[in-house]
């Protein structure tokens, strides 16, 4: 069989080939700290698992419409416009497995061949491949640690063309835990309409900002007809596994994903968006007390990391993620990598997996490491970092 020359510029998230290969390790009988995968080792809540046995006990286990249960929708739209100050209404939210297919979809619906998109780098790896599968160009937008994360405003004016038709945007971000502020999210929406640009607002981490309120750029004047909200309970809820996402976009633009979910997937699970409701419909504090366990790890980690030479770590101010400068010790984030999980077994990512301006880092996950973890983790790497840092 001969394999089709588009998928040659598919890309990949090497996080779910480290993590495959460090479950290898754990069959030889080696113990890995984890921090490669970006996911939270909480239990999904009780009342979400409950709604979800509910469902399948009352035999909602059918097709629904391809553009998703009409009743989640419906408390979605009441949950962006209650926390984002827009109106917003259920024609206008499409459900997906996950957040990715609105990555894929709305990139897909919009975009020609040849077309540009600005992506941060170092970026989440689905927007670049994406963009490349599509036959159109992705711009990187360089988030530099000496500015904390942020966008360089200039250079992303400049960046602006006649082929430029997205601006990405993702705060908090992955990998970097940076947040833009709000300067920066307004100049990007005054660029977006100047030069009539969408806007796809990758809001994932929306609930696990550290300092400050979350921000999104769909509340600012005249902007939410032409932003894309991209979010799921992979996170907020501890859902990784059970692929609920959503996408909030104008009717038109919902039609269409919703026609090309029919040609590809036909819908998204039944039972799990009745499971969606309930986390929307859950006790705030649920979300409140993960947060604060995160903040707390989040503490230790950056106190900790710091004891080890020739680094410096940007203190993230939401997600999960440290991205750790190691530029200083003169090697490679694979070499570094490669020493800290064959020697140190310790699973990270290297920051070239998250583009060009991500070389000189490593992200290291502490959503799914306790506190015990991560000072093991620190630990493990204190013992081989004179191979780094030598």
């Amino acid at each position: 069989m001969q394999i089709a020359d588009r998928i040659s510029k598919l890309g990949t998230e090497q996080a779910f080939h480290v993590l495959a290969r460090a479950k290898e390790m754990e069959r030889k009988g080696i113990n890995m700290v984890h921090m490669e995968i970006g996911d939270t080792d909480f239990d999904t809540p009780t009342v979400i698992k409950n709604a979800c046995k509910k469902a399948i006990d009352e035999n909602k286990t059918h097709y629904l419409p391809s553009q998703g249960l009409l009743e989640f929708r419906i408390e979605i739209a009441k949950y962006i416009a209650k926390t984002r100050g827009i109106p917003v209404e259920p024609e206008e939210v499409v459900v997906t497995p996950g957040a990715k297919p609105i990555i894929f979809y709305t990139l897909l619906a919009t975009i020609n061949a040849g077309d540009e998109v600005l992506v941060p780098n170092p970026g989440f790896p689905t927007y670049e491949s994406v963009v490349n599968f599509i036959d159109a160009k992705p711009v990187p937008i360089p988030l530099i640690a000496e500015k904390n994360f942020n966008f360089d405003l200039d250079l992303l004016e400049k960046l602006i063309n006649k082929k430029t038709k997205y601006i990405i945007v993702n705060s908090p971000q992955n990998p970097t835990g940076g947040i833009l502020t709000h300067e920066s999210l307004v100049r990007i929406a005054q660029l977006a309409k100047e030069h009539d640009l969408w806007v796809l607002s990758d809001e994932v981490y929306d609930k696990f900002v550290f300092e400050g309120k979350f921000e999104s750029i769909s509340s600012l004047p005249n902007m939410k007809e032409r932003t894309i909200i991209l979010n799921a309970f992979t996170k907020s809820y501890s859902m990784s596994g059970w692929r609920v996402g959503y996408g909030v976009m104008n009717k038109d633009l919902a039609k269409v994903v919703s026609n090309l979910i029919n040609n590809s997937i036909s819908c998204s699970p039944n039972f799990t968006q009745w499971a969606g409701i309930a986390a929307l419909k859950a006790p705030e504090a649920i979300v409140t007390k993960m947060r604060g366990e995160l903040k707390k790890r989040r503490d230790v980690f950056v106190k900790e990391i710091v004891k080890l030479p020739k680094v410096k770590c940007h203190c993230p101010k939401g997600g999960i993620y440290l991205f750790l400068d190691i530029r200083e010790t003169g090697k490679t984030s694979k070499e570094v990598f490669e020493i800290l999980f064959e020697e140190g077994h310790v699973a990270t990512l290297s920051g070239a997996a998250f583009g060009k301006y991500g070389e000189g880092f490593l992200r290291l996950s502490f959503g799914s490491a306790p506190v015990h973890r991560i000072k093991e983790a620190v630990k493990r790497m204190q013992s081989v970092w004179h191979k780094i840092a030598e």
